[in-house]
């Protein structure tokens, strides 16, 4: 038996918006945030607030949502379509695409939205609240994110 078109596609859809998703967070992990390491408390504390107002945007709600959506909607229509394959990389894809959403809901943007809140304060211990702990999650959801890519791209490669 072969894979239905329409799982097909939507594997492929959703290996793109993981790998897009996971892109962003590796691209913050290995520049953004090690170039932001080096500039003053009050040019950091500013550049953050002003990309965390920034990336809400339609472009990232879709690549950062659309991957658990599409490794879902790919699982349902394995499943309605009987396709053939292991279950357990889309499965796996689909644990790690949402835990990485848990992890941005729960950890970084409460964050974000502390150092939005700190107004005009002491910038050396707004960033002192902020840094360490956002890069430690970021790194956290980076993982997350890269593997499951990586477990669609083993779906796709499995004729999932």
């Amino acid at each position: 038996m072969t894979t239905h078109p329409l799982t097909s596609w939507l594997l492929v859809a959703a290996a793109i918006t993981a790998g897009l998703a996971a892109g962003l967070l590796h691209a913050f992990a290995v520049a953004v945030m090690p170039g932001l390491a080096n500039v003053h408390d009050a040019a950091f504390v500013a550049v953050m607030q002003s990309i965390n107002r920034s990336i809400i945007n339609p472009w990232f709600l879709v690549t950062f949502l659309g991957a658990p959506v599409l490794t879902i909607a790919a699982g349902v229509a394995r499943y309605a379509t009987g396709g053939p394959g292991p279950w357990w990389p889309l499965i796996t894809a689909t644990a790690l695409a949402l835990l990485s959403v848990l992890i941005t809901a729960a950890l970084n943007v409460p964050l974000n939205n502390a150092l939005d809140a700190a107004g005009p304060t002491d910038p050396a211990a707004v960033r002192e609240a902020f840094e360490s702990r956002w890069v430690t999650w970021n790194t956290v959801r980076t993982v997350v994110s890269t593997a499951s890519f990586g477990f669609l791209v083993v779906a796709l490669a499995l004729g999932t």
